[in-house]
């Protein structure tokens, strides 16, 4: 997993290394691609200019308000971030929690990542680390309070799976970053650890998501939807281990990438959510691993 920032902090200073030019140095960097980047997407007029509008900082990851195909502007909102960057720590692999009550704030971003509101939840619907890395909050707000508010959309999620050759952004709301790239393919599974996450997203290599990304929305340049959400990549080189994932084919095969990034599909979020944007997991098209 790319680590909550507080967690990688602390296992800097245990180390006895300087954690803020740790920290600083990668996200310059990634300032500085994310601008060039901006440019190229500019220069493609079938692209859209991805910002940050709509996507939250939490307090060690990224995330953002989203909404369904079905999502009624009355609806209460809900936030998309990563299982591993619930408050409590990371789930057991098989372990699914549900509908519980939580006053975990999200500070909202604006277009040019200025923090312009303080959302908090009302209950963590849903997150597992099983299958996939996901957790979604539902918001005391609701979408049209939010728009009329602060003037900020939620990011809808795509239904459909994503495609290979993508181009997307990474959004960052912990560092007000965007990494763009494209989709290199898909992994038939991916281990870390003793964590194991179906039909993963891999990115090609421009995209270098670092500590505190985790939970960000992977948002279709040319829609404008979001088709996953970040939450690894392989650090070290090492196979199979925390913060080094592997990549294993049907037939067992174990590749391993080095400096390489993925995130978890979400197209199969939506049936599991019906009417009030309510946790429905008994729906005949859910298939989201259930407690």
């Amino acid at each position: 997993m790319r680590k909550p920032l507080v967690a990688a902090l602390t296992a800097l200073a245990i180390a006895g290394i300087g954690a803020a030019p740790a920290v600083a140095a990668p996200a310059a960097k990634a300032d500085t691609k994310a601008a060039a980047q901006t440019e190229t997407r500019a220069a493609a007029p079938t692209l859209q200019a991805v910002t940050l509008a709509g996507t939250v900082a939490l307090s060690n990851c990224s995330g953002s308000v989203i909404r369904f195909p079905n999502s009624l502007d009355t609806d209460p909102a809900l936030v998309l971030s990563n299982g591993h960057c619930l408050t409590s720590g990371f789930l057991d692999p098989g372990e699914v929690l549900t509908n519980q009550t939580s006053t975990r704030t999200f500070g909202l971003l604006n277009s040019s990542g200025t923090r312009v509101a303080t959302l908090r939840a009302s209950k963590l619907a849903y997150a597992t680390m099983t299958d996939t890395d996901v957790s979604i909050y539902q918001l005391t707000s609701t979408y049209a309070t939010i728009k009329n508010s602060y003037g900020i959309s939620a990011l809808t999620v795509q239904n459909t799976h994503p495609t290979a050759g993508t181009a997307i952004t990474v959004a960052s709301g912990y560092w007000k970053t965007l990494y763009s790239c494209n989709i290199d393919g898909f992994v038939y599974r991916l281990k870390e650890g003793d964590w194991t996450w179906k039909d993963s997203l891999r990115y090609t290599s421009a995209c270098q998501t670092i500590g505190g990304t985790s939970g960000s929305p992977v948002i279709d340049q040319s829609t404008g939807k979001v088709v996953a959400v970040n939450n690894t990549g392989n650090e070290d080189g090492e196979s199979c281990t925390v913060n080094n994932p592997c990549e294993v084919s049907e037939s067992g095969a174990v590749t391993v990438r080095e400096g390489i990034n993925y995130a978890q599909e979400i197209y199969q979020i939506p049936a599991c959510f019906t009417t009030g944007n309510q946790l429905n997991l008994s729906a005949s098209a859910c298939v989201l691993p259930k407690p």
